[in-house]
């Protein structure tokens, strides 16, 4: 079906410069001379931009539609990322990335809530897989900017071609996603949407999920490079097997949801993450961050799809009509995303305090607790 074709690469598009970024991050660390601490605050304003900007993406994705959003909010979000490497001071990379951040979030919004429309249609779990395209995205963009820092390549130039390369791309979606009135969705203005106690709980599950996610995008190739004195390019892999992971345990998680049901799934898959990341911490070396990356990519990958998954189709079938599944995957990615708002900033200042490789047993701890509660909030 052409309209998934689009959707997988709407997704492969968000992730590519993402991943490309974040593996120069350590170059943006040092450019600025930035402490841990400071980087984590400074990656702050990427969680600020993305969560303040959640429910207005929601609203105006049910106003207008998620394929007329998707396709500005791509160019917006192709235009702010080569910004990243302009700033000379700590306050610049601030504005910087909270404009970034965002156009990602109205960019995440929606395509997210176009992939749950297509859900709907094909009548099919397909989530998962669409989250292993942004992670298949991700791990091109991460290969891209790990060789372009071992090769010294000035970060402007590389984010520019990043984005440029992605805009290529992005001319085969835009003819082909599905019509906008298929989910445009009108709110009476004397009424406002009331949102389930569940969809907060789904939120709250998320945000343990995000905070490992997000760490482990943040906080790899810094802790190889800084703790375990990797090169360039080897200090990329641990985030590359993470990503490499994560497109396995997504691209197989529909498949396993249908067999066990999503919270057996995410218990079973928190339990490899949690002592999987604590296992890899404690060997310690390259080596060990590679183990506890690709347990933390494998277990974490499935968390946030089948939780947006969930959430529209708690608002397409329980609450139509009255909830907006644009709205109700806003609420739930908001809730999930502040992860990334107190994530970065906490384990960055911990890690100031007791080492970058022990502030890693946070998201270990959080994986666990994800694997204790997820029965508790999904019912399949």
């Amino acid at each position: 079906m052409n309209a998934r074709r689009a959707v997988m690469a709407t997704f492969i598009i968000l992730g590519f410069p993402m991943g490309t970024w974040i593996a120069r991050i350590p170059d943006i660390k040092r450019a600025l001379h930035l402490s841990d601490g400071q980087l984590g605050t400074s990656l702050f304003f990427v969680a600020i931009g993305v969560v303040g900007t959640l429910r207005p993406a929601g609203w105006l994705c049910a106003k207008i539609g998620s394929a007329r959003l998707v396709k500005s909010a791509t160019i917006a979000m192709l235009i702010s990322v080569p910004l990243i490497a302009l700033p000379r001071h700590e306050i610049q990379l601030w504005l910087a990335l909270f404009i970034y951040g965002v156009a990602q979030a109205t960019m995440d919004v929606a395509m997210n809530t176009h992939a749950s429309t297509l859900e709907q249609r094909v009548d099919g779990r397909i989530m998962s897989t669409m989250h292993a395209m942004f992670s298949v995205g991700m791990l091109g963009g991460a290969a891209f900017g790990g060789l372009s820092a071992q090769i010294k390549a000035p970060l402007l130039g590389t984010l520019v071609v990043t984005s440029l390369l992605a805009l290529a791309f992005s001319f085969y979606a835009r003819t082909r996603l599905l019509p906008p009135v298929l989910d445009i969705h009108v709110v009476e203005r004397h009424k406002r949407e009331k949102f389930p106690k569940l969809l907060i709980a789904m939120g709250i599950l998320g945000m343990a999920g995000s905070i490992c996610e997000g760490a482990s995008a943040d906080w790899g190739t810094v802790l190889a490079r800084d703790t375990f004195h990797a090169s360039p390019f080897i200090a990329t892999l641990p985030y590359i097997i993470f990503s490499i992971a994560m497109i396995i345990g997504r691209l197989t998680g529909d498949q396993l949801a249908e067999r066990f049901g999503s919270a057996r799934l995410i218990t079973f898959s928190g339990l490899i993450a949690a002592f999987g990341l604590t296992t890899g911490l404690l060997i310690g070396h390259i080596y060990g961050a590679i183990v506890g990356w690709l347990c933390i990519g494998a277990g974490v990958s499935t968390v946030i799809p089948l939780l947006f998954s969930a959430a529209g189709t708690l608002a397409h079938n329980k609450y139509a009509g009255a909830i907006s599944p644009s709205g109700a995957i806003a609420l739930v990615s908001g809730v999930s995303y502040f992860g990334f708002v107190v994530g970065a900033p906490i384990i960055g200042h911990v890690a100031d305090a007791i080492s970058l490789r022990w502030a890693m047993l946070i998201p270990a701890g959080l994986a666990l607790l994800l694997s204790i509660s997820a029965r508790q909030v999904l019912a399949d």
